[in-house]
């Protein structure tokens, strides 16, 4: 059949995913509101001293809005911790792409201990406290799905310090070795100040100092 010399062609179809629309997006960015006003209020206030009504208020929303997005206050504290962990992953995973595969052992736990101090310290940190003190309040499952978060950010430390451990340079057992420095350094969120005497790339080079000795 001849084609129409006047016919229009078809609209090329686009493939993946649809652009959101300005109502989804909006969406998304209320129930960022209230996971971040949550992580603040869980922070300052703890897990049983916050309600619902509390969190929409921080957030300038509707007393029931929370309800839209989440089932329960329980809920709201597991995306607090999954959403904070699930950050602190990609950026995690970004740091080490940044050094390059020929990075050294030493280079790779320094990066490791700048980015997870930011984590700990940084601007978006009110959910490692969170964690911290209010792990109990999940449910099983929940405990579950974080832990596995938390596996799987722990696990990218194992290769620099394995290496280091064979060179010499970590005296402990690999194992120990990864559980004393994410101990020791959890303690940073009770006692460091912004204002202090050490900013963050000094607290990194003494936590070198401390964990790691020249071979």
């Amino acid at each position: 059949m001849p084609l129409d010399a006047d016919a229009q062609p078809l609209p090329r179809l686009r493939r993946g995913r649809p652009p959101k629309t300005a109502a989804e997006r909006d969406e998304g960015n209320r129930r960022k509101d209230l996971i971040a006003a949550a992580a603040r209020l869980f922070r300052s206030q703890g897990f049983d001293g916050t309600s619902t009504r509390d969190i929409a208020a921080a957030a300038n929303m509707q007393s029931g809005s929370p309800f839209y997005f989440f089932q329960s206050k329980r809920a709201i504290l597991h995306a607090v911790m999954q959403e904070g962990m699930a950050r602190a992953i990609a950026t995690q995973a970004e740091a080490l792409q940044a050094l390059g595969a020929r990075a050294t052992a030493h280079a790779r736990l320094r990066t490791l201990l700048r980015h997870h101090l930011e984590v700990l310290l940084g601007p978006h940190s009110d959910f490692i406290p969170v964690m911290l003190y209010e792990w109990r309040s999940l449910t099983p499952e929940q405990s579950v799905d974080i832990t596995a978060q938390k596996d799987a950010y722990e696990a990218a430390w194992m290769p620099p310090i394995r290496s280091l451990h064979r060179a010499g340079q970590i005296q402990a057992t690999p194992e120990a070795a990864r559980l004393l420095i994410f101990g020791a350094l959890q303690w940073a969120v009770q006692w460091h100040r912004p204002d202090g005497a050490l900013t963050l790339g000094e607290l990194t080079d003494q936590a070198m100092l401390l964990f790691t000795r020249e071979k």
